[in-house]
């Protein structure tokens, strides 16, 4: 759209009608969900049958809340172990493959920068698999050959972080990759012949300017690892992550706890996202 042309009153309200229908769209979904979170009914949909606060709190025995639910509580728990694994691990490898796919000196760069964003093409799904069966057959070979049962060959915990890994560590690199094209090399230069070591040229000036991205690109990772579903699928072991739970119960029939949780992801994930913009603003005023 150039916006030096004249338009119509007719564009102009279609224009509007159309912004209101996409956030509809969006967003209704969403406010139905919070609303069911607090429907005194033991089935998670519409009709409105009253207010109730038993889907947080209630103890039982016909109703179980989020907070007195223990399967999904772990669930929620196991799923912030991962995500805090995956999101630490993959904002130390994405900074040092950014700093490393930004030397121009860099021998066989395009095509280790090929392969770092293959794992975006390729579905979850084919990515979970792939990684599942590379990891047992790995398994069954220390096991054939050494009599090593070694548990980050057989679906677990650790699988799932690797698995996740694999993936969200592009993304971090993307994200820093990009605002580190956006640096001034010559303010390293003049540090270093001040008496700066290189180490501190880094720690005190190089990692200071990507500090808003490498925060943003971490609680990004955190994310989506803790909502990530189609990898974790094949990888999951006796620990199920929150998104494995919840499709379980969904799967077998559940109650408005469903919408509880909900609820609580999406505060949870609102207030990570403005954190997030507040720390961009912050250090964009400097």
């Amino acid at each position: 759209m150039i916006r030096s042309l004249p338009r119509s009153r007719a564009y102009d309200r279609a224009f509007v009608v159309f912004i209101l229908l996409y956030f509809i769209f969006l967003f209704a979904p969403l406010l139905v969900t919070c609303v069911l979170a607090f429907n005194n009914s033991d089935f998670p949909s519409l009709p409105w049958r009253g207010f109730t606060l038993d889907w947080f709190f209630s103890a039982g025995p016909k109703r179980v809340g989020i907070f007195e639910d223990a399967d999904n509580l772990r669930a929620i728990w196991v799923s912030f172990k991962t995500a805090l694994w995956v999101s630490a691990s993959c904002v130390v490898v994405g900074v040092c493959a950014a700093f490393l796919f930004e030397q121009e000196n860099f021998k066989g760069k395009n095509f280790l920068y090929f392969l770092m964003l293959a794992p975006l093409v390729i579905p979850g799904v084919i990515l979970g698999i792939s990684i599942l069966l590379g990891a047992t057959t790995a398994g069954i070979y220390f096991e054939d050959h050494w009599n090593l049962d070694v548990e980050l060959f057989r679906p677990s915990f650790w699988l799932v972080v690797v698995g996740q890994f694999s993936f969200i560590t592009t993304f971090v690199t993307l994200v820093v990759s990009a605002k580190l094209r956006k640096f001034d090399h010559s303010l390293e230069e003049a540090a270093l012949n001040l008496g700066a070591t290189r180490f501190q040229v880094i720690w005190h000036i190089t990692l200071r300017y990507l500090r808003s991205s490498i925060i943003g690109s971490g609680a990004v990772a955190f994310l989506m690892s803790f909502e990530n579903f189609n990898t974790t699928l094949f990888l999951v072991g006796s620990q199920p992550t929150l998104p494995i739970n919840l499709y379980l119960q969904v799967r077998d029939g559940s109650t408005p706890v469903i919408n509880a949780i909900s609820l609580l992801l999406i505060v949870g994930t609102s207030i990570l996202a403005l954190t997030n913009l507040y720390i961009d603003r912050k250090e964009g005023l400097k």
